[in-house]
């Protein structure tokens, strides 16, 4: 994401009438490709089954929906129009998630087990460590009110997962 930025500060951006589309490119192009992988991991939970497919897909509209907004108001304040915006904002945290599922469907529809097992463990660990590393440190700040009661959820959630394969 580094190199991206330079080139869009450099390239994209160099004008005076476009200096802070970097704020909205940026982030544009990060959730585009954040967005287009949670979609290749999607397509992966269907493998396992119809039911944890369905529940990331539940999760994957909870996760999406923020996502775009995050995109568009970031789009709006480096400086984009509003139609502009939405659309760009749609096409990097809507449209990519399809596009990667649909993309990497035929590949994992041939994966053995073995290689399922591993993309799995691969895609849960970039998930523990966006965790840890960007979600955890916030959620530190906030009130603890709730905080038992989401963790219950959460670990409902995932005894449901592991036991809907059987």
């Amino acid at each position: 994401m580094h190199v991206v930025n330079r080139f869009l500060t450099g390239f994209v951006c160099d004008k005076p009438e476009t200096a802070d589309y970097a704020l909205g490119l940026v982030p544009l192009v990060g959730i585009g490709f954040h967005s287009f992988i949670d979609g290749v991991i999607y397509s992966v939970t269907f493998k396992i089954s119809l039911f944890t497919g369905i529940l990331a897909s539940i999760g994957m509209v909870l996760h999406e929906f923020p996502e775009g907004i995050v995109t568009y108001l970031l789009l709006l304040k480096g400086g984009f129009a509003k139609r502009r915006a939405l659309v760009l904002a749609f096409m990097a945290a809507a449209a990519s998630t399809p596009l990667g599922a649909l993309a990497a469907y035929p590949l994992v529809a041939r994966i053995s087990d073995e290689v399922l097992g591993a993309a799995l463990a691969l895609s849960a660990g970039a998930l523990i460590y966006v965790g840890a590393t960007h979600l955890l440190p916030h959620t530190e700040r906030e009130p603890r009110r709730f905080s038992l009661v989401a963790l219950v959820a959460g670990i409902v959630t995932a005894a449901i997962i592991v036991s809907s394969k059987g």
